[in-house]
């Protein structure tokens, strides 16, 4: 089984925290979906024709596409590739994009699962950031695609905004577990260089939260939705039962995935390659015949430093099994042994043959996935 990610880099504007390729460039829409279409078409054996079982449009804002760019990119989909039976198809959506007529076109394609862009209910928090929606036209965006019928939907909430408050953070998981919905990703924000925000930290005119009250904020986030039935299946991610992100699961358990549009990364299972992060050369690479890419081979450490990162991040943990089937005894005894000191400080267990994080160790979970990590 694999997956399909297309990156649609288009936004209305962008958000102040946000280094993900985008482009406010909406006029070359067509093109680049004619684009996109054309290399879906050549890169049909990348996958070496394995069955698709997830479809993801992220981006950008894929709600900023309309009803024939949809069309085309579906009938090309279906047209080059074996689709499971039952696939998870997703949009990532802003809500202010979701109007009832959106949500209806919406569900006249195959999507099954939506992921919207909240980040939080704080009117001030929502202006500070840039973001287009309000909160009610997030809540109100919710009940509509309720209403509509979707019975799988994700919202995304930030934490560690600046002047962000214990009590603004209780409203905002308050709010979210009013809407129940699915799937909640929860960031704590990061000051990305380049980024506008970076640039007004640098200037002195926003600062970040201490380290004390960030811990208290994913402190407060596990302890209430875990109240309220959520899994913590990864670090950031939380879901009712068995509706996790199987798209972004196969990231995390070594699934093949085709990654198509500009910036979007492909794994094949013994390399990654990433397309160029700029949509003019993009177009002109793909229509010429001669995509502008790079491929990183990956060695047998390579593969090993990936498996620790992906798969200690998660509740399903590092099956020890297959570590020593895939890497070999070598790597294997050195990871038990980098491992140890955090086995005996409980932050690290082995269940069932199993290497996971204790809900101690989520807190300090980077440190630990740096030390097991193989350093030549």
């Amino acid at each position: 089984m694999a997956g399909i990610y297309l990156h649609i880099p288009f936004c209305k504007r962008r958000c102040i925290y946000c280094d993900f390729y985008s482009t406010t460039q909406g006029e070359k829409r067509e093109a680049y979906i004619r684009t996109l279409c054309k290399e879906l078409e050549q890169r049909q054996d990348y996958l070496q024709g394995e069955t698709v079982e997830t479809i993801y449009l992220g981006g950008g804002t894929p709600s900023q596409l309309e009803e024939n760019d949809f069309k085309r990119i579906f009938d090309t989909i279906y047209r080059m590739y074996p689709i499971a039976e039952s696939p998870e198809i997703t949009l990532e959506a802003n809500p202010d994009d979701l109007t009832p007529e959106y949500i209806g076109m919406l569900r006249s394609f195959p999507f099954n699962r939506l992921s919207m862009g909240i980040q939080t209910f704080n009117e001030v928090m929502l202006e500070r950031l840039h973001r287009r929606h309000t909160a009610r036209q997030a809540i109100e965006a919710f009940e509509n695609c309720r209403k509509a019928g979707f019975q799988n939907i994700s919202i995304d909430l930030m934490y560690g905004l600046p002047g962000e408050t214990t009590e603004s953070w209780e409203n905002d998981l308050s709010q979210a577990v009013r809407l129940h919905p699915e799937h909640i990703s929860a960031y704590h924000l990061i000051y990305e260089e380049g980024t506008a925000l970076w640039k007004l930290r640098e200037e002195h005119r926003v600062k970040e939260v201490d380290e004390d009250l960030s811990v208290d904020f994913f402190s407060r986030l596990m302890q209430r939705l875990k109240e309220n039935g959520y899994q913590h299946y990864e670090i950031s991610n939380f879901c009712l039962s068995d509706k996790y992100s199987r798209h972004n699961s196969s990231y995390w358990t070594g699934k093949k995935y085709l990654g198509c549009g500009p910036s979007a990364h492909s794994y094949n299972g013994t390399s990654r390659q990433w397309n160029i992060a700029s949509l003019d050369n993009y177009i002109k690479g793909i229509t010429e015949g001669s995509p502008v890419s790079e491929i990183e081979e990956l060695d047998l450490y390579t593969r090993y430093n990936d498996f620790v990162i992906t798969s200690i991040r998660t509740s399903w943990g590092m099956p020890l099994g297959q570590l020593k089937e895939k890497f070999g005894e070598k790597l294997y005894r050195y990871c038990l042994r980098m491992a140890q000191p955090h086995l005996q400080q409980g932050t690290l267990e082995i269940t069932e043959e199993t290497l996971k994080l204790t809900e101690k160790g989520i807190f300090i979970s980077d440190g630990i996935m740096s030390d097991m990590l193989w350093v030549d």
